[in-house]
């Protein structure tokens, strides 16, 4: 007789080919019945509709969300290719969003097809899914990224709804300014005869200081007998000045959304206080502050950690080779590189506090706090020390959130962009506020994202003169909530009035 765990090794070993595939919409028909249900029933796989599933993890609670967000994009792109062959494409809204490199999940996809049901078919976690019977645009104006068939960007331009310019600004932008020549889009418009859409994008293009793209637009259309009149579908100017030379939509967005953000944070972050202390004696109230800082922070991340054990792992009592079987042993690993953290964080803030410009030396200290936040697992060999030589190399997901982090290939172009923002901003609640929320927006590593935009924050309140602000455990959901909603909604005021309510308290 089979043993269970051999039955359930077996089922195993057929979800592992299925993955080894490529496959992440697992259907009725790639297995067995008997296979189907006993990963059901392990929680290695989980039902997203009727006959159709996702792997999963087992240690994952009843509703956790984490497993269908990550496997959002790849399961479409199956589920659709399953039904409509390859009769099918996003909408050219999504299709500009993942263009400009906004892979967030959004709440409803919107997908064209001529075998089109017209009717939203319901997904996990409140997502949906809206094939609308439409025709496919020319297979010239299609291509497939990442396993899901979308409009080029000029195709995507020129089908996409009027409001989408006032509507998603950012986004539009964003996508637009990826668009170096009118070469790219200007032979679309003549063969269409659009000479509305041209006159819409020509008025875009002004609209981001493009002069030399809408006049060749105008003057093409016109040169060949259109009649065109140009209209600008923005509400506003932008906040940004783009550079021809700058094209990366990544770079772009998040400049745009720092621009928009920043009058949000100083309406509802209080003013700077008077310097009342000097450098030793913030410091010292620093240190007092260790214990409270760490174990809040670690919490958060789900580290179960008491005042005893980072005390010990502080002190040095505690020796992690002698306890390798102990389960506090990750916990007491993360303890103590916080606090080998803390001590480089604490170098950083004396610079701060002897007025080195805070943006200047977070920029040159910041890959120091994170080796130490890990060296203690690469001394316990449970992490490579080539793990910590730069940022990630692979994509990363955070748990329950809709905000899919940008591909690593974007963080390169992202962290030093992200740095000048931070040595050019004059505010110190702005440097805060904005450099925690965009450095975990980015998630430039694959772990201790986290506790380092905390660090950043605390070394952006010290040159302002705040105090060192810790968000207490129990703030745990609002404080992932207000993120989330930035994150995916670009609305910074709920992660704003958090801070400076703490701030405000310490």
């Amino acid at each position: 007789m089979t043993a269970p765990q051999d039955k359930l090794a077996e089922s195993l070993a057929v979800l592992k080919k299925l993955q080894d595939q490529g496959i992440v919409a697992i259907q009725t028909k790639n297995m067995t019945r008997t296979h189907r249900e006993r990963l059901v029933k392990s929680g290695f796989i989980k039902e997203v509709m009727k006959g159709w599933y996702i792997p999963a993890r087992p240690e994952d609670p009843a509703g956790e969300s984490t497993a269908w967000y990550a496997s959002f994009w790849g399961f479409c792109g199956d589920y659709l290719e399953s039904r409509f062959g390859d009769q099918w494409c996003l909408s050219p809204e999504q299709s500009l969003s993942l263009h400009g490199g906004n892979w967030n999940v959004p709440g409803q996809l919107l997908v064209r097809s001529p075998k089109g049901g017209n009717k939203p078919v319901a997904l996990l976690h409140e997502t949906s899914m809206l094939d609308l019977r439409l025709n496919l645009p020319d297979r010239n104006d299609m291509e497939i990224r990442e396993n899901l068939r979308m409009m080029t960007l000029p195709a995507a331009l020129i089908s996409c709804a009027p409001g989408y310019f006032s509507n998603q600004a950012v986004e539009a932008r964003a996508a637009l300014s990826m668009i170096s020549d009118a070469s790219e889009i200007l032979h679309r418009l003549l063969e269409g005869g659009h000479s509305t859409v041209a006159g819409r994008l020509a008025g875009a293009f002004r609209n981001m200081g493009k002069d030399g793209i809408a006049d060749n637009i105008i003057g093409a259309m016109r040169a060949a007998g259109y009649s065109i009149t140009e209209n600008d579908p923005f509400e506003e100017k932008p906040v940004v000045i783009f550079s021809g030379r700058d094209l990366s939509p990544h770079v772009n967005r998040m400049r745009m959304l720092w621009a928009e953000m920043r009058g949000t944070v100083l309406k509802t972050f209080p003013q700077a206080p008077v310097a009342s202390q000097t450098v030793d004696e913030y410091l010292k109230h620093v240190d007092e502050i260790y214990l409270t800082d760490a174990y809040h922070s670690l919490s958060i991340e789900g580290y179960r950690v008491s005042e005893e054990l980072i005390e010990r792992v502080r002190s040095g009592s505690w020796d992690p080779q002698a306890h390798r079987k102990d389960k506090e042993y990750a916990d007491a690993l993360a303890a103590r590189g916080y606090w080998q953290a803390f001590q480089a964080v604490k170098k950083s803030l004396a610079k701060i506090l002897n007025q080195n410009p805070p943006g200047e030396v977070v920029s040159k200290d910041h890959s120091i706090w994170y080796r130490e936040l890990f060296a203690p697992g690469v001394s316990a060999g449970l992490i490579g020390a080539s793990d910590l030589a730069g940022y990630r190399n692979q994509p990363v997901y955070i748990r329950k959130s809709m905000h899919i982090p940008p591909r690593w290939e974007a963080v390169r172009d992202l962290m030093p962009a992200f740095f000048s923002l931070l040595k050019d901003e004059k505010e110190p609640a702005v440097k805060a506020v904005l450099g925690h929320f965009f450095f975990v927006y980015i998630h430039p590593y694959i772990d201790g994202n986290g506790r380092m935009g905390r660090f950043l924050m605390n070394a952006m309140l010290a040159g302002g003169g705040y105090p060192w602000t810790v968000i207490p455990l129990e703030t745990r959901n609002d404080y992932m909530a207000a993120l989330e909603e930035a994150s995916v909604r670009k609305n910074i005021e709920p992660f704003s009035g958090f801070l400076a309510g703490l701030v405000q308290k310490g």
